[in-house]
């Protein structure tokens, strides 16, 4: 559920509000791009068409919300190079929804970060997925009865060329 600020609620209720998607990208390396859809400048969000918002889906319990978003190649932050090296690919992601008029109104729409990155001639598609996809990512090791490493490899460390003969009965 998303809390919204009492007047910022009743501006939308009464169709008041006038409103845009508001764009923080921030790639791994610490570069930094904030954009908006809006035609001029909103606080620290550049008018710029980097990305054109798709769908966003979110769910109340742990299951990954994904979203999709397109743009031209037209934000000079966003270049095909930076697309081809990967240096885009799993750059932080936040879309805002804000009130043009009062700025100072806004609320987070969607968090999460680009997984899929493709390019085309003159424009890009990416593929978003939020923080909660980084929960159904395995981290470490499984410990067993069994042993799943392999004989001699890295995560057995038994030095099979120092122990002729040596075999695993796992």
């Amino acid at each position: 559920m998303r809390i919204l600020e009492a007047e910022f609620a009743a501006r939308l209720a009464s169709g008041a509000a006038t409103t845009c998607l508001c764009w923080r990208l921030e790639r791994a390396d610490g570069f930094g791009l904030a954009v908006t859809e809006h035609d001029r400048a909103l606080v620290v969000y550049q008018p710029g068409e980097a990305l054109v918002a798709g769908a966003f889906t979110s769910s109340a319990g742990l299951k990954p919300g994904q979203a999709a978003a397109g743009g031209a190649l037209s934000h000079e932050a966003i270049t095909e190079a930076d697309l081809a090296a990967g240096l885009w690919d799993g750059a932080a992601v936040s879309v805002l929804r804000v009130d043009w008029e009062r700025p100072e109104f806004f609320v987070c729409v969607w968090s999460g970060r680009l997984s899929e990155v493709t390019r085309g001639e003159t424009a890009f598609q990416a593929e978003l997925v939020s923080v909660k996809a980084d929960l159904e990512r395995p981290v470490g090791r499984v410990y067993a009865r069994r042993c799943d490493a392999a004989l001699g490899d890295a995560r057995c460390g038994v030095d099979t060329g120092a122990f002729p003969g040596v075999a695993c009965d796992q």
